[in-house]
C-alpha cells in the first residue's frame, strides 16, 4: 500500500511540474524522475524512456544525423551483384545513390526493389527503380521529423546545410531510438568530453567524429584522406564496410578496434599505438 502512494504522489507531482511548462520545471521534472529511480519507484528502462522522451523535444536533425564522411552509399553505376554484396555486408535497407560525389544524390535505392532482377539481370537499371530523395534542413526539430516521416511514409532522408550541401543522413530508425535507445549513449561523459581520451601508455578512447586534423596533431602522425574528414570515417573507408563491435584493422603502425556502434555509423574507436622495433 505504501508503495502504491510513492508511486501516486510522485505521478501527481510530475503531472503539476509538467502544467507549469517553464525551463525550470523541466529541471525539476529531471530531478523528480532521478529520485524515482533511486527510490526504485520507477525501473532503468523507464527511467531511460522518460529522460530520452524529454530530450527529445530539444534535438535537432544534426544533433542525430550520420556525417556525410560516413555516409555509405551506392553509385549509380554499380552492378546488381555489387549492390547486393555491399547491402548484405552492411546490413541495410536503404541506401543514397551517388553519381559523382556523395554530394550528388540523385536518389533512393530499396534493397527490395532489386528482387525483381535476380533471375534477369540484362535488364537491370538502378536508374529505373530509385526512389525521390527527401531532403532536410540541419536545423530541422526532431518532432518535426518524425512527423513528417510518419505523414509521407519515409525512412530516410538527406540533411543539408545552409548553403544546401549534403552535410549527412537521417533515418527514421535514428530517430526513434533516440527515444528508446541506450540511455548511456547519451551520457557517456568520458567519451564525450574529450574527443581523445589516454586508457594507457599506447591506449587511446577516440570519438568518430574527431577530426583528423586533430588526431595528426595529437599522435604527430600525418594520415590523409581526401574523402573523409574523421576518424570514424578513415575507419569505416580502411573496413569497406560497417564494422561490428570489437572488430580490429590496422593500419601505419596503429590498431583501430570498434568499441561502440549502430547501423549506420561507427561512434568509439580504441586506438592502440604499434611501438616499432
Amino acid at each position: 500500500m505504501e508503495e502504491r502512494s510513492k508511486k501516486q504522489s510522485f505521478w501527481g507531482r510530475i503531472s503539476n511540474k509538467r502544467k507549469k511548462n517553464t525551463l525550470e520545471s523541466e529541471k525539476d521534472l529531471v530531478y523528480l524522475i532521478s529520485q524515482a529511480k533511486n527510490n526504485n519507484i520507477v525501473d532503468q528502462d523507464t527511467f531511460n524512456l522518460m529522460i530520452n522522451a524529454l530530450q527529445f523535444s530539444t534535438l535537432e536533425v544534426r544533433d542525430i544525423m550520420i556525417p556525410h564522411s560516413q555516409m555509405q552509399v551506392v553509385h549509380i553505376d554499380d552492378p546488381l551483384e555489387k549492390i547486393v554484396d555491399f547491402s548484405i555486408k552492411t546490413t541495410h535497407s536503404r541506401f543514397p545513390v551517388v553519381a559523382n560525389e556523395k554530394d550528388e544524390v540523385v536518389g533512393i535505392l530499396h534493397v527490395k526493389d532489386l528482387l525483381n532482377f535476380f533471375c534477369n539481370q540484362e535488364v537491370f537499371n538502378l536508374n529505373n527503380i530509385l526512389r525521390q530523395v527527401v531532403y532536410v534542413p540541419e536545423g530541422k526539430s526532431l518532432p518535426i521529423l518524425i512527423k513528417e516521416f510518419r505523414e509521407k511514409r519515409n525512412h530516410i532522408a538527406i540533411v543539408v546545410d545552409e548553403y544546401g550541401g549534403v552535410s549527412g543522413l537521417v533515418t527514421l530508425e535514428d530517430v526513434i531510438e533516440e527515444i528508446f535507445g541506450d540511455i548511456e549513449d547519451e551520457f557517456d561523459v568520458e567519451a564525450t568530453a574529450k574527443n581523445i581520451v589516454r586508457l594507457s601508455q599506447n591506449t587511446y578512447q577516440v570519438n568518430a567524429t574527431t577530426e583528423i586534423e586533430e588526431f595528426n596533431e595529437y599522435f604527430s602522425v600525418n594520415f590523409t584522406d581526401e574523402d573523409v574528414d574523421t576518424i570514424g570515417g578513415l575507419v569505416l573507408s580502411l573496413f569497406g564496410y560497417m564494422p561490428s563491435k570489437n572488430e580490429i584493422i590496422e593500419y601505419k603502425n596503429f590498431k583501430f578496434q570498434v568499441v561502440r556502434v549502430d547501423r549506420r555509423r561507427i561512434l568509439i574507436v580504441k586506438v592502440i599505438r604499434v611501438e616499432t622495433e
